[in-house]
């Protein structure tokens, strides 16, 4: 088992020199011997449930005594169900099409060269990340599966969780020919090793942080390594005058509450001013009934009595809990002009059956992923069909929205002459 235990800088160096390494081998590993790591990680996985979840109780504990919030326990803890679905999750990663196996073009030119361009991995990928223990395994496999060697840091909260389940995945590529080092983790939880690692340019190729509004800001202020930026996630679902109650109530109820710590959990709701006498009370009748608190502008609080008077900031907020602020917009060009302001441009959502106000918000909101009468929860790598994701870009460079394999290669250009010199 690698030894990782990193509290010096010669220690973080050892560190990256090896994922160096390890990138280099998996950059020359067919799909099938990544295929057959991914299954032996799975199964090793497996093999250790009761010792991850043992790890996981000690960091649940720490983690109540600690005074974590109810939204980050749950985004931390590990069930049976929880460990089988990220089991499955690497499986599921071997049927993928391995994209740099895949060319994006080939043609010649005048000069006749034969030009093509062929997907290649990034190399080496740094994942900093807090709280959930299931994006160890979803980045682990994901990174190898494009032939990327990662290292990761989770936060201090999920340190035993985290060493368990790298324990398991290294267990399971030392019977493979992918190197053990193809996988690691930082197990120093202080911000001065952070700071050092969002700095190591010269081993990481690529910075990917996902968690809270505070850790991304904190990666984008501090790093040099370049970032994806992942997504804080202030969903928005409006509802348009010609939406059907019945179908707004569900995406609403299922968007806000289905998993109410996640980026894709809906976070404010706009209703035309037309249809909120009608709809507004029997919609916050459903919040309220889910366990859901309600910030709400004056309209608001006078058509739902419950309802608390919402602040500037409630419309900034990514909640992550069983709260949601709330606005009566005074017509499709309010709620686009309410989006466009307090979006963090992850996932947004119209309900209505006008044809011409579906069209004008899917040309006017610019999210990573927008919707017409579907939740926002399927904002997701697995939905999407792309087998699990490493996170959710919110911004325009590379990647954007879920993050699947093909997110986490570049391309090179390989040229095939016959002795051609340029005059």
């Amino acid at each position: 088992m690698t030894e990782q235990v990193l509290t010096e800088d010669t220690a973080l160096q050892e560190l990256g020199t090896k994922a160096k390494q390890a990138a280099k081998v998996l950059r020359g590993l067919s799909a099938t011997e990544k295929n057959e790591a991914l299954s032996a990680m799975m199964e090793s996985l497996k093999n250790n449930e009761e010792k991850i979840l043992s790890a996981n109780k000690i960091d649940i504990e720490n983690g109540k005594e600690n005074g974590l919030t109810d939204a980050l326990i749950e985004r931390l803890t590990l069930t049976e169900d929880r460990l089988a679905g990220m089991a499955e999750g690497l499986d599921q990663m071997t049927k993928l099409v391995d994209p740099t196996t895949q060319s994006d073009g080939q043609w010649v030119n005048d000069q006749g060269l034969k030009i093509g361009k062929v997907r290649v991995p990034l190399g080496v990928i740094g994942i900093i990340y807090e709280s959930r223990p299931n994006v160890t395994v979803d980045a682990s496999g994901l990174c190898l599966k494009a032939g990327n060697a990662v290292i990761l840091r989770g936060g201090k909260e999920a340190l035993n969780s985290n060493q368990a389940i790298i324990e398991a995945l290294q267990e399971g590529l030392a019977k493979t020919s992918v190197p053990e080092t193809s996988i690691q983790l930082i197990t120093d939880p202080s911000r001065e090793l952070a700071a050092k690692f969002m700095k190591f340019n010269e081993c990481v190729d690529c910075l990917i942080p996902r968690g809270g509004a505070g850790l991304i800001q904190a990666v984008l202020k501090q790093a040099t390594v370049p970032v994806i930026e992942t997504g804080t996630g202030n969903c928005h679902l409006y509802v348009h005058e010609s939406a059907d109650l019945e179908m707004a109530k569900s995406l609403l109820i299922n968007s806000k509450t289905h998993r109410v710590s996640v980026c894709n959990a809906l976070e404010t709701l706009l209703v035309d001013k037309s249809a909120a006498a009608e709809m507004l009370p029997e919609l916050g009748k459903a919040l309220l009934e889910a366990g859901v608190e309600i910030h709400g502008d004056e309209e608001t609080c006078n058509l739902i009595p419950e309802a608390t008077p919402a602040t500037e900031e409630d419309y900034s907020q990514e909640y992550l809990g069983y709260e949601i602020a709330v606005k009566v917009v005074e017509d499709y060009q309010g709620a686009i002009d309410h989006i466009d302001k307090y979006s963090t441009g992850h996932s947004d959502v119209i309900a209505a059956t006008d044809y011409q106000s579906i069209q004008n918000f899917l040309n006017d909101v610019d999210s990573a992923a927008v919707y017409v009468n579907a939740s926002t929860r399927f904002t997701d790598g697995e939905m999407f069909g792309f087998g699990g994701e490493i996170g959710i870009s919110t911004q325009k460079l590379h990647a954007r929205g879920p993050m699947g394999l093909e997110a986490l290669t570049s391309y090179k250009y390989v040229i095939e002459g016959s002795g051609q010199i340029r005059e």
